[in-house]
């Protein structure tokens, strides 16, 4: 795998969940969830692409269970677009389905009650988002779904 680190985001409408992969691509952990604000939005990713220099940045696709898309991909390719306003990096889509319900068990199986879930739940989200997409790169090179 190509050395760098990776990003992901776990968007919603209110919080955006935030996961970074170390140098190696191995591990992705949870970094911190950003607040949906359009005005503080763009500087705080802004500073995290500066701080970290992703060499992909992975986004969440919202889909029903059927596999049909949902009413929040028009949110998340808003989001993309303001990605792709302030970096050039390559930007997958990973299906996201369930991630926010396995990152809720997670954070109750390691005992946090549902207010102090709440405060993490998007970061574990986006950490499973992109832990999926370095699966995939681990067996294909790279991650599916290039969002052009």
């Amino acid at each position: 795998m190509k050395p760098g680190r990776r990003i992901a985001f776990d968007f919603g409408d209110v919080r955006i969940g935030v996961a970074i992969s170390d140098p190696s691509g191995v591990l992705a952990t949870p970094l911190t969830t950003l607040v949906n604000d359009s005005t503080a939005l763009v500087q705080e990713l802004e500073k995290i692409f500066d701080e970290y220099q992703p060499i992909y940045i992975v986004v969440g696709q919202p889909k029903h269970l059927s596999g049909q898309p949902s009413a929040k991909e028009i949110g998340v390719a808003q989001f993309v677009e303001q990605i792709r306003a302030i970096t050039t990096v390559p930007i997958y889509g990973v299906d996201e389905r369930l991630t926010t319900v396995s990152a809720s068990r997670t954070l109750r199986d390691q005992g946090k009650d549902s207010r102090e879930a709440r405060k993490s739940v998007d970061q574990v989200a986006a950490a499973a988002i992109l832990e999926s997409s370095l699966n995939q790169e681990r067996i294909q090179g790279q991650p599916l779904n290039r969002l052009l």
